[in-house]
């Protein structure tokens, strides 16, 4: 899938400097139309910039404003399970009064946060070679004109997003779960 050059954070970027500048034009010169212009330029790439954030969780696999889907590593799965089930185990430990499976439950739930965050980075480090890669690829790939090629790199680059973008979604999640606590 390609990408929508309007879900690019450069050029939320870039059309925020725009904005930025066509405001103080109209400083100068008081033009109502340039801070109008200047006005929506700000609004263009602040949508843009939000748009090119955004991803969505099913499950084990993320899509993003690229429509590129990735599926978490295995590690960040079964690190949710295992904090699933540790967590249910302290639970019924507590609830029986077998401090045995309350411990067994409180091993199992730490093992998982950590299998958890060793996933995070893996997708986190394919997802940046990926972008990287997909990038440099890519403008090879236009300079000589081989347009499928330029399709397959803007694809893994799409992917590497997604990836990383599903890794921030769980890093966000659990900083608002910690803050509820």
């Amino acid at each position: 899938m390609s990408t929508n050059d309007n879900t690019s954070t450069l050029k939320s970027y870039l059309d925020s400097a725009t904005g930025t500048i066509q405001s103080g034009v109209a400083s100068i010169t008081g033009s109502a139309g340039d801070q109008a212009n200047a006005n929506q330029s700000k609004a263009k790439a602040e949508a843009e910039h939000d748009l090119s954030h955004s991803a969505a969780k099913a499950g084990p696999f993320t899509v993003s404003s690229t429509g590129a889907p990735a599926k978490d590593n295995a590690d960040r799965s079964q690190g949710q399970w295992d904090q699933t089930m540790g967590s249910l185990k302290e639970a019924t430990g507590n609830l029986i009064g077998n401090d045995n499976l309350k411990q067994q439950g409180r091993e199992q739930n730490l093992q998982g946060q950590g299998q958890e965050a060793k996933g995070q980075l893996n997708d986190l480090g394919q997802g940046l070679s990926d972008r990287v890669g997909g990038a440099v690829g890519g403008a090879y790939a236009n300079l000589t004109g081989n347009k499928a090629a330029a399709q397959a790199y803007q694809d893994q680059h799409d992917e590497g997003k997604t990836r990383q973008r599903g890794v921030e979604l769980d890093l966000q999640k659990q900083a608002e779960a910690e803050q509820r606590k």
